[in-house]
């Protein structure tokens, strides 16, 4: 699988260097970073952002797992330009020549919008405010005090994230040189990306992206069709093909059935077959064996009138198994990362020319986590990416350039200091219970707490900035006390994982802008550009959802399962265990354990073992969900393992232009209707199933 790879990667890179004679813009004469930056790449940021924020709110609503897009991004940014630039020529316009810096611009400013809609806190802390998830954690319990939610609004939502967003940003803008040059991180994603543009930049990336090109417009077309076909069928809460009994009645008791869902199997296609499998695993275990075997104890383990909603009821150990899994699976990590990052920037420091890829201890590093790369983000092509000896050859210039175009101390740390500043006053006037003096605490700590999540996403391609916040969350919630715990624990948790999540997220940017010759100054403004359009298209995209449907009910389409978790997790941080209904906690300690062992296991047993041994936090999610979308994703899981099998060079050159298709067709159609949910229009059809009557 990587040889083949590596071997496409390095021809694109050869064909790079000789097309340097025949394109000398891309190269020779790079613009000027003013001109990076474009009418119609702001106008192609936007619309990509705003298709993607949908889907990722989607994503965050119903199962809160959301695939790494980047690459489909850059692909997207490459299809609306070109389609632009053709349009004008053909109305007789002379086009600006679309580069590979404005593709890499394009790309930055899409993601960093729709980055707002996944980490903006809509399908957990943020939520988790809100009263249903107030009263689904139970108004009995003792540390979720009375009065302690705070209903979405639309203000001071977007306050909020224009509070807390553009500080990350600056934090760790003086050691991008150190990061991407001295330290030559990899930051796969990054890579991968800066890859892909490459490629679609020479003449053979041309021809592959148009074939990707056809096939994504193919396939989206086809997703858009089928989820407006199902709508019309879709006329009751559980009716049409979102409910189809699969695998026969009894089983969709048990949620397990396949619901034609478009975007699910695009997020298959893009997923490795681990977290898949993973995912598939975690349903079989829960609904398919304890959720089962734990509701015949009714009565015994947790009361009979308990609502199904409550704590003290099967959704209890629902919900706090789901945290033990995630809280092992991330500490594990966690603790895994930061030694390696300490060992190597110990290695690195000892050598007088810091070289970190020719130390000993970075190699080891490196092989020990390439599963890591392949289990989060999901494309083989990262793999092949990821790998020094596929880096591009012309590193001087583009250091060169990366130098050259530098952004002055004085105006990140001016920033940094001014949007803190402005951070401290504000957010305890929107939320009293989080006191002035943490959120200082909070800014100060911050830039060490990025650099440190974005020195181990360098070498791993793992974002650790949840971890990061529930460590925020729990200290936070036990500090503020009772009354204040779960508001400020919420509210902190969002605040550290802004910070840190958006300035690792910068870095990987700044690598992709390294490899296609963009300028910083081009992509810190992008990125700029990105979060303020964000701030605004995400709390949009959010009240779309839920004004048009019941987000947040646990029986619903739209559960939101973060919301509760992370409010569940304030509550453990202010008054301990005492809320678990009976032998919850004795199995959260076993299922926390078998995270941390999982992890072990995997890391310590040949590539051949831990490669089949599943990952503790894809299983946490159906636990708490279902096990209907992990059917869909290992449905997705199993057209790529086929297709690979068929014909490896297209399924390696297709399966993210039509997993791409898949999910933003799908997605677009939520937009018409949600817009009819509102017009209170409702599908003419339910197509539901029942059992035959007994005679």
């Amino acid at each position: 699988m990587g040889n083949m790879e590596m071997e496409e990667v390095k021809e694109v890179e050869r064909e790079d260097m000789e097309e340097k004679r025949d394109e000398p813009e891309d190269v020779k004469r790079i613009p000027p970073w003013t001109k990076h930056i474009t009418i119609r790449g702001i106008v192609a940021s936007l619309v990509i952002g705003v298709i993607y924020s949908v889907i990722v709110m989607k994503l965050n609503l119903t199962t809160g797992l959301v695939p790494n897009l980047n690459v489909s991004a850059a692909l997207l940014a490459f299809v609306f330009i070109r389609t632009w630039t053709k349009l004008i020529q053909k109305a007789g316009f002379v086009s600006t020549p679309f580069t590979r810096q404005e593709n890499t611009i394009v790309q930055t400013c899409a993601v960093a919008c729709y980055s707002i809609a996944v980490g903006g806190g809509f399908g957990s802390y943020l939520l988790g405010l809100n009263k249903k998830t107030y009263e689904q954690a139970g108004v009995d319990t003792q540390g979720n005090s009375p009065g302690s939610y705070k209903e979405p609004g639309l203000g001071w939502m977007t306050g909020f994230l224009f509070v807390v967003s553009f500080v990350g940003l600056l934090a760790l803008v003086p050691l991008r040189k150190i990061m991407i040059i001295d330290y030559k991180l990899t930051y796969p994603s990054g890579t991968a990306t800066a890859v892909l543009i490459n490629g679609f930049h020479t003449p053979k990336g041309d021809k592959m992206a148009k074939k990707q090109v056809h096939g994504f417009l193919k396939f989206f077309s086809l997703s858009f069709l089928w989820a407006c076909f199902q709508w019309f069928y879709a006329a009751g809460e559980k009716c049409g093909f979102a409910h189809f009994p699969t695998f026969g009645l009894q089983a969709w008791k048990e949620s397990f059935y396949f619901d034609f869902s478009m975007t699910y199997v695009g997020a298959g296609m893009i997923c490795s077959h681990l977290v898949n499998l993973s995912l598939l695993f975690g349903a079989v275990l829960s609904w398919g064996m304890m959720w089962p075997l734990i509701g015949e104890r009714k009565g015994d383990w947790f009361p009979t009138t308990s609502p199904e909603s409550s704590m003290k009821s099967l959704n209890g150990y629902k919900v706090f198994i789901s945290i033990a899994l995630i809280l092992g699976d991330g500490l594990y990590n966690f603790i895994r990362i930061l030694y390696f990052t300490c060992r190597s920037m110990y290695a690195t420091m000892r050598k007088k020319n810091p070289k970190i890829q020719n130390a000993p201890e970075f190699e080891r590093v490196t092989r020990y986590h390439k599963l890591q790369v392949l289990r989060f983000h999901c494309t083989d092509f990262l793999l092949a990416a990821s790998d020094d000896e596929n880096q591009p050859l012309d590193n001087l210039q583009r250091n060169e350039v990366f130098i050259r175009e530098s952004i002055s101390l004085w105006v990140a740390f001016t920033g940094y200091m001014a949007f803190s500043i402005f951070s401290i006053i504000i957010i305890p006037l929107m939320f009293p219970e989080l006191k002035w003096y943490y959120v200082l605490v909070a800014y100060l700590l911050a830039p060490s707490l990025s650099f440190c999540n974005a020195y181990g996403a360098g070498l791993t391609d793992m974002n650790m900035a949840y971890n990061y916040g529930k460590v925020a969350l729990f200290v936070l919630a036990a500090l503020s006390g009772k009354e204040n715990g779960v508001v400020a624990g919420l509210i902190g948790c969002g605040l550290i994982k802004s910070i840190v999540s958006i300035s690792s997220d910068l870095m990987h940017d700044f690598k992709t802008g390294h490899l296609t010759l963009t300028s910083p100054r081009s992509m810190l403004l992008s990125q700029a550009i990105g979060t303020a359009i964000g701030c605004v298209v995400a709390p949009l995209t959010f009240f779309l959802f839920y004004k048009a449907f019941d987000v947040g009910n646990p029986d619903g389409e739209y559960k939101a399962p973060y919301a509760i978790i992370y409010r569940n997790m304030a509550i453990l941080g202010v008054e301990g265990f005492s809320a678990l209904p009976r032998h919850c906690l004795q199995l959260c300690y076993g299922f926390f354990a078998f995270a941390i062992g999982a992890n072990l296991l995997r890391d310590i047993t040949p590539t051949k073992i831990g490669k089949w041994i599943p990952l503790p936090m894809a299983m946490a999610v159906p636990f708490l969900v279902g096990a209907y979308f992990a059917i869909d994703m290992c449905v997705g899981s199993l057209i790529v393992f086929v297709w690979h099998k068929l014909n490896g060079n297209k399924a390696r050159l297709m399966v993210p232009a039509v997993a791409s298709g898949l999910i933003c067709g799908d997605g677009l159609w939520i937009l018409p209707s949600s817009i009819l949910a509102l017009a209170k229009i409702n599908p003419p059809i339910c197509m539901s199933f029942l059992p035959t009557r007994n005679s």
